[in-house]
């Protein structure tokens, strides 16, 4: 999947399970996602965001520190979905 149509994916992905009050396009490929200047999620959105994430694409996330490190922002998911992808084909 091109990299720009994965990003898209997981906008709608994060509206349509996390009930955001913006559209995808209203989100920034690499804003932040939690914290000052975000999109404004949660603990509680991150683990909707994790089961989400490998419902949708097989992305295990196993670990606080990876969650942190892959739910930064829509760039840091896009890039660690198209890494799974790679080693799973």
């Amino acid at each position: 999947m091109e990299n720009t149509a994965l990003k898209q994916d997981i906008k709608r992905l994060m509206v349509e399970n996390l009930m955001l009050q913006v559209g995808p396009e209203e989100i920034g490929d690499n804003q932040p996602l939690f914290g000052p200047g975000s999109v404004g999620l949660d603990s509680v959105d991150a683990l909707q965001l994790v089961v989400a994430l490998d419902k949708a694409y097989g992305l295990k996330i196993g670990d606080s520190e990876a969650a942190k490190r892959i739910l930064h922002s829509v760039d840091t998911m896009a890039a660690a979905v198209a890494e799974h992808q790679k080693s799973a084909a």
